[in-house]
């Protein structure tokens, strides 16, 4: 079972990658970012939950000036964690702010009441109206755990 879970993270660290090192039309920008997600515990119906070392969380974003055509955010966790229940009632969310750091929209997502190990979420192609930073945050029991930013720019 690590095993299986090692190869995923292989293959995921492989994807994002790939997808930094694809060359694209000029008008096409991207951008993967990671970052650790620490170790916390938390309380499910009264049953102590940890999540332990060994887990990222991931932001991919594509497109080109302030048009985004593709973005994605999830957790890929690898040995101990991996055997983890994982997360519980969880939402990905993602933050849209301008270049003065104030947030101007946010793309809640749904909170998903059951445990996973691998959360993950995909937002729809959009325009935004100005420049700044578009970000990903994960919740897990109503409490953001973890967040990843990219910033857009001309």
């Amino acid at each position: 079972m690590v095993a299986l879970y090692r190869s995923r993270l292989l293959v995921a660290l492989a994807a994002a990658c790939a997808v930094v090192l694809t060359s694209s039309s000029a008008a096409q920008a991207g951008a993967v970012g990671s970052t650790p997600v620490r170790t916390f515990e938390y309380s499910v119906g009264g049953m102590t939950m940890k999540v332990p070392t060994g887990c990222a969380f991931t932001h991919i974003i594509r497109g080109g000036g302030k048009r985004i055509t593709y973005q994605n955010a999830g957790v890929d966790c690898a040995f101990v964690a991996a055997l983890g229940t994982g997360f519980c009632n969880w939402r990905i969310d993602f933050t849209y702010a301008n270049t003065n750091n104030r947030t101007y929209t946010t793309s809640r997502g749904r909170t998903h009441p059951e445990c996973k190990i691998d959360p993950m979420r995909n937002n729809s192609p959009q325009t935004l109206p100005r420049y700044g930073k578009a970000c990903a945050h994960l919740y897990v029991n109503g409490v953001r755990r973890v967040s990843q930013c990219h910033h857009i720019t001309k």
